[in-house]
């Protein structure tokens, strides 16, 4: 929570690990059944939003940025600039475990683009490839 700005109810990643700096890393979202979307995603068989996805693969790869750049970075804004290849291969569940690797592909100066994909017990559940700027 010290890296980015997000909070409840828009925090999407519980805790970081396997951290390489600049490099890449993994955040971890346990999915539970009191998230709020799924109130209305769906009331008879929830099911997490994809761009929920997308955008926990992006709070996990700007937390590698920011944990990379150092203090001077914490709590700054990170916006999406693009997304492209998103897939979804299966739905995402209360009660899953979804680990989000992502790996930077490039970096030039407040712009990073990273490859991301989210699995539940190994399986791909979505990829994308997204880029974003660092405000600050």
């Amino acid at each position: 929570m010290q890296a980015i700005p997000h909070r409840y109810p828009f925090l999407l990643i519980d805790r970081m690990e396997d951290i390489v700096l600049g490099e890449e890393a993994t955040g971890i979202k346990n999915v539970s059944v009191n998230e709020p979307f799924f109130q209305g995603h769906f009331p008879a068989r929830p099911v997490m939003p994809g761009v929920l996805l997308v955008e926990a693969m992006a709070q996990t790869a700007a937390t590698l940025v920011v944990l990379t750049l150092g203090k001077d970075f914490e709590g700054k804004l990170v916006y999406f600039m693009t997304i492209e290849g998103a897939k979804f291969r299966r739905p995402v569940e209360p009660g899953d475990q979804v680990r989000i690797h992502v790996a930077k592909e490039r970096h030039r100066s407040n712009v990073w683009k990273f490859r991301g994909e989210a699995r539940v017990e190994g399986t791909v559940v979505a990829e994308a490839t997204f880029s974003a700027m660092i405000m600050g």
